[in-house]
Parts: structure tokens; C-alpha cells; sequence
């Protein structure tokens, strides 16, 4: 059975070790875009599953709180996409309130096929969340490549979208993935990456920072998996030479710990996982060889 971050919080594992508000005020790192030099915070929200709740106020309220926290600390990067159920609609109902939206560096996908439906599907991104510009559009999982980022130059030519990218997020993926980051002028890639999945290291951090291309990781606790290999134990001594309180900051250090990255975006739908995560990215991270110690010592679980 597998130990998610909730279960580790309501065992009391994780809640004695989460960072004060107090010592959470220290700026987070940030990591340059390289086709722009635009500085990001080095950590995001991502809003699949966690956000794709019913867009009631009830439902709206602790996310809500959890975006006005994370932006509070420093950060910016929210991403999301049409098919993540109501999680584009959810943020319309958080952007609606205030000056969020200016505070956010908001990125979606498009993940339709055909130029027609591309853009209405880009469209309807726009309507649920309440926004005139969205900063990020990225193919969602490589769907019609070529068509929408035609689709998406000529948006970004008209300024109704910053930056133009796409994504994937299993490693069988990476064969197309590799010639589309070779070929095509982009922005931005996404890809998984994790201390016990560590592909894209070998094959797609090295061609995007060649290539200028910024990163963003998904599934930075490969779906809750890298919780269960750590069920019980306690961190290693030696993760507290570079700041590491929890077992969430181990794995996005170990993430922010390659050059290549600019933010891993795990999900946070709690202010308890915002605080606990944004730590990860303030002070110092893991150089190669602590790195390297990460790998065997997972490894070995």
C-alpha cells in the first residue's frame, strides 16, 4: 500500500518537521528562461488531479488559500491544462478575486487535434480561466506537434501567449520528444523526472540546455511512489548538509540539483505542502557528488 503525502502528515511524521512560517520568508531561488533571461521562482503548482475539484466556493476556498500562500512565499509558476477536469474553471474562480493573476506566471497546454481545434480549445482556456494572456502554451504530450505549434507562434506573434513549449511525461516518450527539441524553436519542454527515474538526465536535460530550452518536472515524487520507498524510514544524515527538513524537500532538491531545471511543479492543494515545498528551494542544493549519494541511497531501498 502506498504511503502519500497526506498519510504522512496525519501519522505526524511529516507535521513536526514542516518549516515555520517565520523561517519561510527567505527568497526562493530562481532559475533564468533561457530564450528570454525572464527570472521563474524555482518551484511550481501543478494542477492535475489536486485542482480538478467542483468549482464551488467550498472547494474553491482551501486552494485559494494554498495559490495566496505560495505566492506569498515567492513564487509564481502555476501550470495546468484543459484536460486536467475543472482545474483551468478552479483558477478562474481564484484569479477572479484580487491582483492574483499579475502575481502568477500561468502556464496551459493544448492537447486537440487539427489547427480548428487547437485553437478553440486554447480559446476555451482562456474563458475558463478569466485571462487575456497566458504566459506558457505548451503541446500537451506531443498531439499534433507540428499543427499546434504553428498554432501557438502565430499566438505568441499576436501577444496573446508569452512562451510556446511542450510536454511529456513517461519515459517511452522520449524518442519523439528528441528530435521536436532538436528541430523546433521552443520555449519550454516538460518532462518527468525523479531521483528514482532518472532518464531524462541522460537523454532530454542535456539536448534542452543545449538547445536554450527551459524545463519544468512533473511527477517529482513519481505519483506518490518515491513516499512509499521511504515508508518508515528516517532521512539520511547527510541531506542535512544541504538544509533538507522532509522527505518531499530530499526529492525536489535532488530535482533542483541538475543545471538544467528550472522548476519541478508538484502538486500542492494544502498551505501545509506549499510551505514544505517552496523550503526546498531556498539555500543551498545538493552538488554532484551529494547528488550521486541521493541516487545510491534510494537505489538501495
Amino acid at each position: 500500500m502506498s504511503l502519500s503525502r497526506r498519510a504522512l502528515l496525519a501519522a505526524g511524521a511529516l507535521a513536526p518537521l514542516l518549516p515555520r512560517r517565520a523561517a519561510a520568508e527567505a527568497g526562493l531561488i530562481r532559475r533564468p528562461i533561457p530564450k528570454s533571461g525572464e527570472m521563474l521562482p524555482a518551484i511550481g503548482i501543478g494542477t492535475s488531479r489536486r485542482y480538478e475539484v467542483e468549482p464551488t466556493p467550498d472547494k474553491v476556498a482551501p486552494l485559494e488559500e494554498a495559490v495566496r500562500r505560495f505566492v506569498e512565499l515567492g513564487g509564481s509558476v502555476i501550470d495546468t491544462a484543459p484536460s486536467y477536469g475543472t482545474a483551468e474553471d478552479v483558477l478562474g474562480k481564484i484569479f477572479a478575486k484580487g491582483d492574483l493573476r499579475q502575481k502568477v506566471f500561468l502556464a496551459s497546454k493544448v492537447s486537440a487535434s487539427g489547427a480548428e481545434g487547437g485553437r478553440a480549445e486554447i480559446q476555451r482556456s482562456f474563458e475558463r480561466m478569466g485571462v487575456d494572456v497566458i504566459d506558457l502554451v505548451a503541446v500537451h504530450n506531443l498531439i499534433d506537434t507540428k499543427t499546434n505549434l504553428a498554432t501557438l507562434r502565430d499566438l505568441k506573434d499576436r501577444r496573446k501567449i508569452r512562451y510556446v513549449g511542450v510536454t511529456v511525461w513517461r519515459d517511452g516518450q522520449f524518442d519523439a520528444l528528441e528530435p521536436v527539441l532538436r528541430t523546433e524553436p521552443l520555449d519550454f519542454v516538460q518532462v518527468n523526472y525523479a531521483v528514482d527515474n532518472r532518464a531524462a538526465a541522460e537523454r532530454v536535460l542535456p539536448l534542452a540546455a543545449e538547445k536554450g530550452v527551459a524545463v519544468m518536472v512533473n511527477v517529482p515524487f513519481g505519483r506518490d511512489r518515491l513516499f512509499k520507498a521511504v515508508q518508515g524510514k528516517p532521512l539520511p544524515d547527510f541531506a542535512k548538509a544541504f538544509g533538507c527538513e522532509t522527505w518531499p524537500q530530499f526529492f525536489l532538491k535532488y530535482v533542483l540539483g541538475h543545471p538544467a531545471v528550472t522548476c519541478p511543479i508538484p502538486g500542492m492543494a494544502k498551505v501545509a505542502y506549499v510551505e514544505d515545498n517552496c523550503a526546498a528551494a531556498r539555500g543551498r542544493l545538493p552538488d554532484a557528488a551529494e547528488r550521486r549519494q541521493m541516487e545510491a541511497f534510494i537505489d538501495a531501498l
